[in-house]
């Protein structure tokens, strides 16, 4: 293992031990909230990119995927009784398998052909929820998470620490991606898909595993969404929050890095989080529409691709 490679684990599992220690010690549980959320965009944003930043397709409809790892969860929950383990486990099975009946549907077309599509997915799985009287339609359901859990001293500590832990995973595995073969291939896709195809790249292949992995990814961050609301209902779970988000934080880091996608999310997250303890979250949309047009206008490339500039410069 290099000695790049040997440091990032190290530095995730001092994250981890570091997170849980913070559980312990920190007194108010608002921060653990707050951080619940400013993790899930994490884990949104670095799935959005692994088919969006890495191959070159944008996915507008990211909410329908988060949704169905949510819905699945609650599905699970009122059904089996199930853990929160089993609901993430289960969430993201399903939202991957419809990432990979989309992708097959879906991928043979780009740009905007492909925004719109995926869009229309989210739609049509919103409309599937709202008329679907197990799950509550537009009434949504109640989902009430156990009183205690070993090991924390609640369930919002709990569902913190479950949040850093898929945020983690989710780094090391789109950090293993670009740097894989896997990862040149998308990359090629990205870059030109004729050229990829005529160089014996399986395209449709790379992106179909692309887009399963993006959306498991996406149903995993939104399985513990019915645990933190407590009643879960097609508004929150679909919420227009969620596809402007998925597409501004990887934008605003940088897109064709891993590390970019998690500068995005934590830096506009946080100021979201911000904005809604300070001001009022009907601020939060605004905020992204401004960061993101300066980024578009002043740094195309995102953070990630500044600093590349600004190093090259000083070089």
């Amino acid at each position: 293992m290099r000695r790049g490679s040997l440091a990032f684990v190290a530095a995730s599992v001092a994250i981890l031990i570091a997170g849980y220690g913070a559980t312990a010690y920190v007194a108010n549980d608002y921060y653990f909230y707050a951080a619940y959320i400013v993790l899930q965009y994490v884990v949104i944003a670095t799935a959005w990119n692994i088919l969006g930043g890495y191959a070159g397709y944008v996915n507008f409809g990211s909410a329908g995927f988060y949704a169905a790892g949510a819905y699945t969860a609650a599905i699970l929950h009122e059904w089996l009784g199930a853990p929160l383990p089993v609901m993430i486990v289960g969430g993201g099975l399903v939202a991957g398998a419809i990432g990979l009946i989309a992708g097959y549907l879906t991928l043979r077309v780009k740009g905007i052909y492909f925004a719109i599509a995926t869009l229309a997915l989210a739609v049509v799985l919103e409309t599937i929820v709202n008329n679907w009287d197990y799950v509550g339609g537009s009434r949504g359901i109640y989902v009430l998470h156990p009183r205690h859990v070993a090991g924390f001293v609640n369930y919002a500590r709990a569902l913190f620490f479950a949040m850093l832990v898929l945020a983690v995973g989710a780094a090391v595995l789109a950090r293993f991606i670009q740097h894989s073969r896997l990862g040149r291939g998308l990359a090629a896709i990205r870059d030109d898909e004729q050229a990829a195809e005529s160089a014996g790249v399986p395209t449709l292949r790379l992106k179909l595993f692309a887009a399963t992995l993006s959306g498991a990814l996406m149903g995993v961050a939104g399985a513990p969404f019915p645990y933190y609301v407590s009643h879960l209902e097609p508004g929150s779970a679909f919420s227009l929050a969620i596809a402007v988000n998925a597409i501004a934080m990887p934008m605003i880091g940088g897109t064709t890095s891993w590390i970019g996608p998690i500068l995005g999310a934590v830096l506009l997250g946080g100021a979201q989080q911000i904005a809604t303890v300070t001001i009022s979250s009907i601020w939060n949309l605004l905020i992204v529409g401004l960061l993101l047009i300066g980024f578009v206008i002043f740094a195309p490339d995102g953070i990630v691709g500044l600093v590349r500039k600004l190093i090259r410069r000083g070089a």
